[in-house]
């Protein structure tokens, strides 16, 4: 009889172990973004410093660096927070996204690969098919990934700037890395020691020679969720007035040989000589409305 009392006892405290386990998970699960604010979901929005929140999709455009440019073909993301303008600079303290991935890397096919033969555009098709299966192959082929080359707290931003296309709206340090099984892991332009500063702009730029003057665009506005999300479709981004450190870190052990190769590909890469535009679809969230949002949905 006692033995009997005993697993009772013991089946009961299983019970109530089981349920209020089941208590605390529910009372610590994560609430769930909705509609709109989806898109925002590694954005620190619970930090009360973060006002608003980014992601901006970059799906096109194009990077000129020296003698190479590169068709921007494969999406990268910009996402994270940031916080109300500083009063003199006009700029945000910008806030690493919660996954860390601030910046994702997208890998983009340099046109000539390695070798660096591009065809004339008047070229037969069949030229350009053979150039490109030859030289822009697994083995010959050369990609081109931008990454961040400083914290992203470095990051500054101006969601003003961006609205009324005048003045630098988003400046960011950066690095590309160039991928080939021949390069090596390490083949960058640009490092944390000296990154490549990016000035960004939707308005006009004011680049040295031989560069000339490109403009930008503020994209096209659209509200969504009772105004507190922002959309700017067809938003471009540029900048033509930024200079590039050579090619370090190429090739391994024989770097000493690589590197001064590489950097002959690349020509000049002084101000005057590179280009960034960037096409994008900004997205904007209050971060007040997110936390509602947030808290709405358990």
């Amino acid at each position: 009889m006692q033995r009997k009392r005993n697993q009772t006892r013991v089946v009961c405290v299983a019970v109530c172990l089981a349920a209020l386990t089941a208590l605390l998970f529910a009372g610590s699960a994560s609430a769930k973004l909705t509609g709109e604010f989806i898109k925002f979901q590694q954005c620190p929005y619970k930090n009360l410093e973060v006002k608003k929140c980014i992601y901006s999709p970059t799906e096109g455009g194009e990077v000129v660096l020296g003698n190479k440019t590169v068709p921007i073909t494969q999406t990268s993301v910009l996402q994270g927070g940031f916080a109300k303008p500083n009063a003199e600079t006009g700029f945000s303290k910008f806030f690493e996204a919660s996954n860390g991935i601030t910046l994702s890397k997208a890998a983009q096919s340099v046109p000539g690969g390695l070798a660096g033969i591009v065809p004339e555009a008047s070229s037969p098709p069949l030229v350009k098919a053979l150039i490109k299966f030859f030289f822009e192959n697994k083995i010959t082929g050369l990609n081109s990934t931008l990454e961040l080359a400083k914290p992203a707290s470095e990051i500054q931003i101006s969601e003003s700037r961006l609205l009324e296309e005048e003045g630098v709206t988003l400046r960011m340090p950066v690095k590309v890395h160039l991928e080939n099984p021949f390069l090596g892991k390490s083949c960058y332009v640009g490092s944390s020691t000296s990154p490549i500063w990016w000035e960004l702009t939707t308005g006009f730029t004011a680049p040295p020679a031989p560069n000339k003057p490109i403009r930008g665009f503020g994209g096209e506005l659209t509200l969504f969720e009772e105004g507190s999300v922002l959309q700017l479709k067809n938003t471009v981004l540029v900048d033509n007035k930024w200079s590039a450190p050579g090619a370090s870190g190429c090739g391994g052990i024989i770097s000493f040989l690589v590197n001064p190769i590489i950097n002959s590909q690349l020509g000049t890469t002084t101000a005057g000589h590179n280009t960034a535009i960037l096409k994008n679809t900004v997205n904007v969230a209050s971060a007040a409305a997110m936390r509602l949002n947030d808290a709405e949905h358990p």
